[in-house]
């Protein structure tokens, strides 16, 4: 028998026979007698990338992963994926823009991707088709094998490596037995590092640790609580309500930090459980929401204060607690305060920038209190690959609310969008830790240029990072164009950059549309074997973008393609100065903002991309070309 003690969570893992169970610390548990369980049916499956856990963060590490070539395998707990952003929960996803408050630092990268196509595929806000995209999404990568209804239980480790991945579907009467090279933990309570005795922190630090203002005086166990989230319709007539029994009652006073200003949408501040264990005392956090819920749902149609809501009726009301906060994986490095403060780091590989936002523990109940202190950081900031590797796991990494922080940065790199591009991060470590043979340690100590680099190709953004691949011939062309605009020149596609900087400097050429388009071009002095051509075009970041049921969110959001987006637009060489165009790519009615382009190679001296309309917009922008071999 193989015994690992956990020194943060007072509990001892056993295990038998290869199952793992979780037992109080200093307790002896017996082997099931047979029964049933012997029905249960044994896969063997092998894969390079195991990633446990089908939020965004999950989602976007396996897909990065996967596009990188590894194989993969997505092990999600749920019938659909997305997490809290989907039809379960559905919160909306927010990041580094801070819902409109850090204009033109909207996520890059995969998320980009996903909002976008939501944005275009889903005009009538609906969430079931939000997680239908990521499902489609997810199965159109050959490369991902997606096991539903599937939860991990176990880890075999070895050497300080997991060697194979537990995990079972009571649905289907499956047992699970994953050989993998590596693993990504984005499940958000850390299962999997738990089960692999990776080192765990839960709790708030106390204020000296790392030296952080923001941080509790006295070290303690306390978390973030959880939220239950609903929505509501208007009809054409008076709807009743009658609470159930085991509502609270609400009175005004209870609300006086947590005035109900609307009611379609509501409410984060609906929070419960942070004093309690957000793991396992989920079901009676979640019967104590409900009854939170209908309590506040009983005041807003029946006090009488607020009769315009006579006609209001709930919709819908959630079942499953949107958690914030549980174990946190200890990495090389631990994300601090500082940190977001200084905004720069070293190993660099995602963006933040939502605010330092920590919630009372006592959540609702604590009504002296505001239910939220929200800390803006002075800037967007950079997110280290050493808070995504486990330090003493060697082949682990972490992707979403579970990395390697402080309670206080964690209370900032929580938040959907962020989770989602360190998924990204993740994926992309773990598919060249595959395809190099080494840990995330040893990526990070080799090859950390090199993974920068892979990430800025695929539209990752890493703030005062520039694209410097050596394989790319268009940092070496002349740019031509058929008109700029002042502050927004076409050597702006070739100048390493992805992104404006709001309010500091232009990264994109922006040419007006004439009767015949508006066209950039690129050429060398010798030709050059061309065969991929990738383009990046503006998606309008100074907006917000997400999928919510709060209209006043959504009254600033486009629900179709970002205007500013190019819709159509042809690509062509020329073999020579004197020779004829030819074209090799065309798109008609494009609304994504990375686009890439694959023809037969040939010697070419120039590549022209010309525009012939936008998705709105008079003007056609550009931020990046790149060629390849």
């Amino acid at each position: 028998m193989q015994r690992r003690d956990f020194f943060s969570s007072g509990y001892s893992l056993m295990v038998f026979a290869g199952e793992l169970s979780g037992a109080p610390a200093g307790t002896t548990q017996a082997p099931r007698a047979a029964g049933r369980e012997a029905d249960m049916q044994t896969v063997e499956l092998e894969t390079d990338i195991v990633v446990a856990g089908g939020g965004l963060a999950g989602v976007c590490a396996a897909i990065a992963a996967a596009r990188n070539g590894a194989r993969v395998i997505l092990v999600q707990d749920r019938s659909r994926l997305g997490g809290n952003s989907s039809s379960e929960v559905k919160m909306h996803v927010c990041g580094a823009d801070a819902s409109g408050g850090r204009p033109g630092w909207r996520e890059s990268g995969l998320i980009e991707e996903l909002r976008l196509e939501d944005a275009v595929r889903n005009p009538q806000r609906s969430f079931e088709l939000w997680d239908l995209l990521l499902y489609d999404k997810v199965r159109s990568e050959p490369r991902i094998q997606l096991l539903l209804d599937t939860s991990v239980c176990g880890a075999e480790v070895s050497d300080g490596r997991i060697r194979q991945v537990l995990a079972r579907s009571d649905r289907t009467e499956q047992a699970f037995r994953i050989r993998t090279r590596y693993a990504i933990d984005a499940t958000g309570d850390s299962r999997l590092a738990f089960e692999a005795g990776a080192r765990i922190r839960k709790g708030r630090e106390a204020r000296a640790e790392f030296n952080e203002s923001l941080a509790p005086e006295q070290v303690d166990p306390h978390t973030q609580g959880s939220s239950i989230l609903f929505t509501s319709r208007r009809f054409d007539k008076p709807m009743p309500f009658t609470p159930p029994a085991w509502a609270r009652k609400i009175m005004r006073e209870q609300l006086r930090m947590r005035r109900p200003k609307s009611w379609e949408y509501g409410y984060w501040w609906i929070e419960w459980g942070g004093m309690l264990d957000t793991i396992r005392d989920d079901a009676r956090i979640r019967h104590e929401l409900l009854a939170i819920v209908m309590g506040v749902w009983d005041y807003i149609k029946n006090s009488g204060e607020l009769p315009e809501s006579a006609n209001w009726a709930l919709d819908w009301v959630g079942m499953i607690p949107g958690k914030r906060d549980s174990r946190r994986v200890v990495g090389d490095h631990i994300l601090t305060q500082g940190d977001i403060l200084k905004g720069d780091i070293e190993d660099a590989v995602a963006i933040g920038g939502w605010s330092m936002d920590d919630h009372p523990s006592g959540g609702f109940d604590d009504q002296s209190l505001k239910p939220a202190q929200q800390i803006m950081p002075p800037d967007a900031y950079n997110i280290p690959l050493r808070s995504l590797y486990s330090a003493n796991i060697a082949n682990l990494l972490m992707a979403g609310r579970n990395i390697s922080a402080s309670h206080v940065a964690f209370s900032s790199a929580r938040v959907m969008a962020t989770c989602a591009v360190i998924g990204q991060a993740a994926g992309t470590a773990a598919a060249l830790c595959t395809a190099w043979n080494l840990t995330p340690r040893q990526l990070y100590q080799q090859r950390l240029q090199d993974l920068q680099q892979v990430l800025l190709k695929d539209d990752q953004t890493i703030k005062s990072r520039r694209n410097e691949d050596p394989g790319d011939l268009a940092r070496k062309a002349r740019v031509a164009v058929s008109s700029e605009e002042a502050g927004a020149p076409g050597a702006a596609v070739i100048d390493g950059f992805l992104r404006d900087i709001p309010k500091k400097e232009v990264h994109h050429w922006e040419g007006k549309l004439g009767p015949d388009g508006a066209w950039i071009e690129l050429s060398w002095p010798a030709p050059q074997r061309i065969g991929r051509i990738q383009v990046t075009f503006d998606t309008g970041f100074q907006r917000v973008l997400t999928l919510s049921g709060e209209s006043g969110v959504m009254k600033r959001v486009i629900r179709g393609p970002q205007p500013e987006t190019v819709r159509d637009y042809t690509i062509s060489v020329r073999a020579s100065a004197s020779g004829d165009w030819r074209e090799v790519a065309k798109a008609d009615g494009n609304h994504q903002r990375l686009r890439r382009h694959t023809f037969p190679s040939a010697e070419v001296s120039a590549v022209r991309l010309r525009v012939t309309a936008t998705n709105g917009d008079p003007a056609a922008r550009l931020f990046e070309i790149r060629c390849y071999a």
